[in-house]
């Protein structure tokens, strides 16, 4: 049997043709088709990866799935709609207005725990509803009320502790310096603290105050601010572009990890600074700014703000002084999780519990 079997073999090898192939009939690996294509969104995921596990340690596991999962919203209600019976409906859901509820509690607690003057720093005016820890049900679309607007806005309810950071006093002239897409913006008016800002939601806001002295929008670049207006407002919130992280892992469009935007998320950190810088200089001095991105990166938060604060006193002369919230993180522990290690600021992190964020903010003032 194996006569047959061998020369079978030996006449497969004489048909075979072993003479080297020109080079010009090779086949060339066309590698810009052939290699897989990588989603910006798994790109991110690896940057994050890489470097948020070294940065949060053994909390970056549970970050991580917080990312990666659905996340909650808040619903800000609209005082320009009929709001108390929009604050009736939503407490209807078994939803709680967390702000008002961590203030009351706040005032009731021992002065020698934590001062209540502390708690009556936040913005005034604000309600926004959440569901409580682990309860995962969502607010119904917001609708057209009877007054003509939207009855409520949906958002991360973290984004609203910026606003909160702030300190709105009545009468404050105020600049939203990175408005878009709005949410913050329109906090601040629900304030009614508010003469100037940069930019609203007009489904929102009623057409006499977008149209009167209240509201003023332009696109103007930021980073040029402290030259056109310097000196000019009592409180400045500086809301910046940033890596998104939670949108980069869910959306391909607008990723700043897509692979053509390298070096603009690379410059990233630059472009704050200067936001920064400009928001510091267009408050007048004993005013306040409040900084903020939905980013984890501590490049883009606590080593900004410290960048910032180095630009002003060696540029400018001109001396700022970093804020303590830490009373944010004892008013709103039942709402949020908060990272325990900023060096400044404060940062809410992802838990499948709550989750809310990433939102780092951070409060200044600019020294007289």
């Amino acid at each position: 049997m194996a006569a047959p079997v061998l020369r079978g073999v030996r006449k497969l090898l004489k048909l075979a043709d072993f003479t080297p192939v020109p080079r010009r009939h090779r086949y060339k690996k066309k590698w810009a088709t052939t290699e897989p294509h990588f989603p910006a969104s798994r790109l991110a995921l690896q940057n994050f990866d890489m470097t948020y596990s070294v940065q949060f340690g053994d909390l970056w596991p549970s970050i991580r799935v917080g990312l990666l999962s659905e996340q909650k919203y808040g619903a800000l209600v609209n005082n320009f709609a009929a709001w108390d019976s929009v604050s009736a409906k939503l407490k209807e859901l078994n939803a709680k207005d967390f702000v008002n509820e961590a203030i009351s509690h706040q005032e009731l607690e021992p002065e020698s725990r934590l001062s209540p003057t502390r708690s009556l720093d936040c913005s005034p005016n604000l309600r926004c509803f959440t569901f409580s820890r682990g309860d995962v049900s969502r607010f119904p679309p917001a609708r057209l009320g009877s007054l003509g607007v939207m009855d409520y806005y949906l958002m991360d309810a973290a984004s609203l502790l910026p606003v909160l950071a702030l300190g709105l006093q009545h009468g404050d002239t105020v600049l939203d310096l990175c408005a878009a897409p709005g949410g913050k913006t329109l906090a601040l008016l629900q304030t009614g603290c508010c003469r100037r800002l940069q930019k609203v939601l007009h489904s929102y806001v009623p057409q006499d105050i977008r149209k009167g002295n209240q509201v003023r929008v332009t696109s103007w670049d930021g980073r040029k601010w402290g030259e056109l207006e310097g000196d000019t407002y009592d409180r400045v919130l500086v809301d910046v572009p940033c890596t998104t992280d939670r949108h980069a892992l869910h959306e391909e469009e607008n990723n700043i990890f897509q692979r053509s935007r390298k070096k603009e998320r690379q410059m990233l950190p630059t472009l704050q600074v200067q936001l920064l810088a400009a928001g510091l200089l267009a408050t007048k001095p004993g005013g306040h700014v409040v900084y903020s991105t939905c980013s984890l990166s501590h490049l883009q938060n606590e080593y900004v703000v410290q960048g910032a604060i180095e630009l002003l006193a060696n540029q400018y002369s001109i001396n700022v002084q970093v804020e303590d919230l830490s009373h944010f993180r004892k008013l709103f522990t039942d709402t949020f999780f908060f990272f325990p290690s900023c060096l400044v600021g404060e940062l809410v992190i992802p838990n499948l519990m709550a989750n809310f964020g990433p939102m780092y903010f951070c409060k200044m003032q600019r020294l007289p």
